[in-house]
């Protein structure tokens, strides 16, 4: 089974970790990781899950981000309408797509201990949904 990976390019050494144990998690799931990209933000992912799906036969896709504390609520809102277009592409076009995005709101003590736990359960969301 073909799958996506998308990761932000923000908390690049963070991002190095979560696809790591993303892809350790596909290959025990038996998933083939056919396209991998990277994009600037979290921002950029929703837009990146849309060419995936229509340039692809993918039968899933996760998602790798961070999404950190700010000063002001911009975390939040962006947080917020990012995961609101995933669940709209998931249900636009019927694939699931695994949110292992840390946050919104993350502090940076928090971001650590999640990078394992949110990578892994990414990939076995998609894989309960394909099963």
């Amino acid at each position: 089974m073909k799958i996506g990976i998308i990761c932000t390019s923000f908390h690049k050494e963070e991002m190095e970790k979560m696809l790591h144990y993303a892809t350790e998690e596909s290959i025990s799931n038996g998933f083939e990781i056919a396209v991998l990209k990277w994009v600037p933000g979290v921002m950029e992912i929703p837009l990146t899950i849309d060419r995936m799906i229509t340039e692809n036969n993918l039968e899933g896709i996760v998602t790798l981000g961070i999404i950190e504390e700010g000063e002001t609520q911009h975390g939040l809102v962006m947080g917020h309408a990012v995961i609101n277009s995933i669940i709209n592409l998931q249900l636009e076009y019927n694939i699931p797509i695994g949110l292992g995005i840390i946050g919104p709101g993350a502090k940076k003590e928090h971001i650590a201990p999640r990078l394992e736990s949110h990578s892994r359960a990414a990939v076995n969301a998609i894989s309960r949904m394909i099963n």
